[in-house]
Order: structure tokens, then C-alpha cells, then sequence
């Protein structure tokens, strides 16, 4: 399976999860590892634009496609998150549910329905799973967001 992370270019071939490590996400709190991938070019491009100030264009980015394997999966389905799973100040328990999903290291990934467009995935990497050494970047190319979209 082919899957998209758009980031700046500096830190495109990191698998590590450092960014997430960081600063946290709506998955994971800050000092949990975890490296988020879109299941499109087009669905990266959103999830890298609600995070942007409005009318600064973004720079320096660059998009990966990465290979992954298709097993060891964690599928969540909407229906089973809280009602304001959508939030932009997400709830803590997708937290809870991201970092537990890290701990265990029983799936290389989760599947998770973006909060932006519920009927798309995103996709968690747990890099600490054994299986990580199979997921590879394919290649990675300079990313401009249209001006229109800011």
C-alpha cells in the first residue's frame, strides 16, 4: 500500500516519529513517537493546511510516498470514537487510544478516519514495531500548496 506524508523537506525521510514525539497530536501526547501518514496526496495537503496560519503561504515542503505493508493493521471506525472526536481541540482520549496503540506495539499501523474528511483515513505508523524496517520512502519531491488554498 502506498501512503503520503507531506512535511518540510528538511525532515521528509523521518520515519522516527520526532515531530509527533514533540509536540503532540491529535493521537499521540507529547514524548510518545508516532508518524502520521494520509491515504492521499490530497488528504496530506489538508492535514498539513489546517495547521497553517491563514495567508502565509507555506515553503519548503516536500511530499514522500512511502510503501507500507498491508498487514497488521488497527482499524478504528468513527462509530466507535467520542461524539466530538472531530474537534479541532481533540479530545483527550484519542490520546489515550494513540499512545496505547504505541505501547503495545501489537499493530505496525492505525487506521484512523480524518478528522477533517471523516469518509478518509489516516494512517498512524508505530515506529517502535518490529515490522517498521518494511515500510520504505519510494521517493520524495518539492510540494507547492496553490495559493488559492490559503
Amino acid at each position: 500500500m502506498i501512503l503520503y506524508r507531506i512535511s518540510n523537506c528538511r525532515y521528509i525521510n523521518d520515519l522516527t516519529g520526532t515531530g509527533a514525539r514533540l509536540y503532540g497530536g491529535r493521537w499521540n501526547s507529547e514524548g510518545r513517537s508516532m508518524v502520521y501518514l494520509a491515504s492521499s496526496r490530497a488528504l496530506a495537503m489538508l492535514e498539513v493546511l489546517v495547521h497553517m496560519q491563514p495567508l502565509i503561504t507555506p515553503s519548503n515542503f516536500c511530499i514522500a510516498e512511502i510503501k507500507v505493508p498491508e498487514h497488521s493493521i488497527l482499524k478504528l471506525d468513527a462509530s466507535t470514537l467520542p461524539t466530538n472526536w472531530q474537534d479541532a481541540s481533540s479530545p483527550a482520549e484519542l490520546k489515550q487510544i494513540g499512545n496505547q496503540f504505541i505501547q503495545e506495539t501489537k499493530y505496525l499501523m492505525m487506521k484512523v478516519p480524518s478528522a477533517i474528511v471523516p469518509q478518509e483515513y489516516n494512517y498512524l505508523i508505530n515506529p517502535w514495531h518490529p515490522d517498521i524496517k518494511k515500510v520504505s520512502i519510494l521517493n520524495t519531491h518539492p510540494f507547492s500548496f496553490d495559493d488559492r488554498l490559503i
